[in-house]
């Protein structure tokens, strides 16, 4: 912060200017990148410096300058810097009156800047000068950065909101644009409207205050809401992207991981199969001389065989029959043990019976114990009770006869003092009855002669509108007749339109059909995919199961060397077989080699395959899309037209039925 506040002190001087105060407080306190000097009168000779230090300045991504009374000198000098910023993201000029000469600097800016995302443009007069707005408007037909524009009372007319719409055909980037309280009245709103259709990022469009009608209004907020809707599925499927693509990505380095193991471990396996081909080379010499010296030891050792082999025999005659004997005596004793089993089953059975008759027994006694003691309880709770209610009735009944002796004696008085009451009463309503009734009769004479003067005054003006009405009569069947013949044509256009109707809803829902084949087809596409998946899956399944059979082949490598030291006679045969097998695993490994590499390059066209159809069929459903938001726009425009020709109808109805003299001799009645 330090840094700028002098880059911008030398600046001043070199300009042979003073630094503002303003200024250098404001960058003293400068925080996360925001420089907000609104509300500072800026001088041309800060605007100046400052230009210079924006084009160098790499700290700053927020410049509020609202309310500074900037000339457009100062703002031009302003402008000039942030053409070659790359930092700036939010620039705000709210509230400086500039002019034809800012917004030819605002055109160049946005020529020129690539990063400035938000605009604030709110209370200028950029609308006043056509030329200069046009240069402005064809600057944001170009720029690719912007995001969000606010061109709030600029005095901007028809003409200009022209222009805005041949810049938004071409922009890509604009999503928000804001036009309230302008001039742009009808026909600029029509403009706007004609150019939304090209525009697919605009998703805000505000034009409150700008004497547009209610129908043009509807039709940029339908606009706005289709935008949305495809941004949002424009997102959507950018997501669906990215996740298909790195599951790809991710399948790929897994299974080259994979291949790269296994190509690891089959080198592996090679060497130690030539160090063990070279070192049993080398035992089987050793193994050849000690069989040459051990083969008449062998010979010699098959004679003292073959008589154990007959002693063997004599001993195994021998242990066959101790064994039928020994099976013998233990059948014996398992059927002894079973009798036994069952005597002492059946003897603890019956213990069982008898101890649970005495339970019972018991429990019979005792229960019939505790139901008499609960009978004597109950009753002496009884008698207690009962004991109890005598004495509070006794206490009740004494003191409801003293009640009754007092009620009694004030029941007296109050009669004595209701007849009182009732006397006085009774002469005050007769003396106001009779003053009422002789008012009463003076009022009904008076309004008598009066109702008698209007009803004359009634019959001459009713034999006057009689007349009338009868002139009237005449004028409105004519009128009638025309007004009944108009409503027919009426009618018959609008059986017309309403055919027409029809047949726009049948190809609404042939599109609609062929919207749902489209994503049917996806829906396949997608299927595919996952089949893919389930093979890669299944290929790597079979890697594993490789790898186990390697691990399994050491195994049994080394189960081997054991036995070649234990069993000399039948190492050369084994060995040969061995190397047989490791042979035919080899090719079996080369093979499956080939089959690993044809499956990879066949997921890849598989993959490449699938990307290329999704790329269609989304290019398709954006075109079916754009095909049903443009007849929805066509079906809405019709139905507009056809209430504006229903209401134009009945307001001349209406109007006529008002204009008649009937309607203006009658509001009485």
């Amino acid at each position: 912060m330090e840094e700028l506040r002098r880059a911008y002190s030398r600046l001043c001087k070199e300009s042979g200017a003073e630094p503002q105060e303003s200024v250098l407080q404001q960058l003293q306190e400068l925080s996360r990148g925001r420089l907000d000097l609104a509300t500072q009168s800026l001088t041309v000779d800060s605007c100046r410096a400052l230009g210079k230090l924006l084009q160098k300045g790499s700290l700053l991504t927020e410049l509020i300058l609202s309310d500074c009374m900037l000339s457009e000198e100062g703002a031009t000098l302003l402008l000039q810097g942030l053409c070659v910023n790359t930092v700036v993201r939010f620039l705000d000029l709210k509230g400086n009156n500039l002019r034809a000469t800012g917004a030819e600097a605002l055109g160049k800016l946005l020529r020129q800047n690539k990063s400035i995302q938000s605009l604030t443009l709110e209370w200028n007069s950029l609308g006043t000068w056509e030329e200069a707005f046009a240069t402005f408007c064809g600057a944001l037909a170009a720029n690719s950065a912007l995001r969000q524009l606010d061109l709030r009372n600029n005095q901007i007319s028809h003409k200009g909101a022209e222009e805005l719409a041949l810049a938004l055909k071409s922009n890509a980037s604009l999503q928000q644009l804001d036009l309230r309280w302008n001039h742009i009245g009808l026909l600029g709103g029509r403009a706007l409207v004609n150019c939304l259709p090209s525009n697919r990022t605009l998703w805000r469009l505000e034009l409150a205050g700008n004497s547009i009608p209610g129908d043009v209004l509807r039709a940029v907020e339908q606009a706005m809401d289709h935008n949305q809707d495809r941004q949002t599925a424009f997102r959507e499927n950018q997501a669906r992207t990215h996740v298909l693509s790195k599951e790809v990505q991710h399948l790929r380095e897994e299974k080259s991981k994979q291949f790269l193991d296994l190509m690891e471990t089959i080198d592996r396996q090679r060497e130690e199969m030539a160090r063990s081909s070279r070192a049993s080379a080398v035992r089987v010499g050793q193994l050849q001389e000690a069989l040459d010296e051990r083969h008449s030891v062998i010979k010699a050792l098959k004679a003292k065989l073959q008589m154990a082999e007959a002693a063997l025999a004599l001993s195994e005659q021998k242990a066959r029959d101790l064994g039928e004997l020994l099976a013998a005596a233990e059948q014996e004793r398992r059927s002894q043990a079973q009798r036994q089993a069952k005597e002492h089953r059946l003897e603890q059975q019956e213990a069982a019976e008898r101890e649970s008759k005495l339970l019972r027994d018991l429990s019979a006694a005792n229960e019939k114990n505790l139901l008499l003691r609960n009978q004597v309880d109950k009753l002496e709770r009884k008698a207690k009770s009962q004991q109890e209610q005598l004495f509070l009735a006794r206490q009740e009944l004494s003191n409801t006869a003293a009640e009754l002796k007092l009620r009694a004696v004030q029941a007296e008085e109050r009669l004595e003092l209701e007849k009182k009451r009732s006397r006085q009463s009774l002469e005050d309503s007769e003396h106001l009855r009779f003053t009422e009734v002789e008012h009463m009769t003076r009022h009904l004479e008076e309004s008598e002669r009066a109702m008698q003067e209007r009803v004359q005054r009634l019959e001459a003006a009713r034999l006057s509108l009689e007349e009338e009405l009868s002139r009237a009569k005449a004028a409105a069947l004519s009128e009638r007749s025309q007004a009944e013949e108009e409503l027919v044509k009426a009618k018959n256009q609008v059986r017309l339109e309403e055919q027409r109707l029809a047949h726009l809803e049948e190809k609404l829902r042939l599109l609609a059909q062929a919207r749902d084949e489209a994503q049917s087809a996806c829906l396949q596409q997608k299927q595919t995919v996952a089949d893919a998946q389930a093979r890669a899956s299944q290929l790597g399944l079979q890697v594993e199961g490789l790898q186990r059979r390697l691990e399994e082949l050491q195994q049994e490598l080394s189960n081997k060397d054991q036995e070649k030291v234990a069993e000399v006679t039948r190492v050369r045969v084994e060995l040969q077989e061995q190397k047989g097998r490791l042979k035919a695993e080899l090719t079996a490994q080369e093979a499956l080699k080939e089959k690993v590499a044809a499956l990879e390059r066949h997921l890849k066209v598989i993959a490449s395959d699938h990307r290329e159809a999704l790329l269609d069929r989304e290019s398709e459903n954006a075109s079916l899309r754009e095909k049903l938001r443009l007849k929805e726009a066509e079906i809405a425009r019709i139905r507009d037209e056809e209430a504006q020709r229903a209401s134009f109808l009945q307001n001349a109805v209406l109007a006529y039925v008002q204009g008649s003299p009937l309607r203006t001799l009658s509001p009485q009645k």
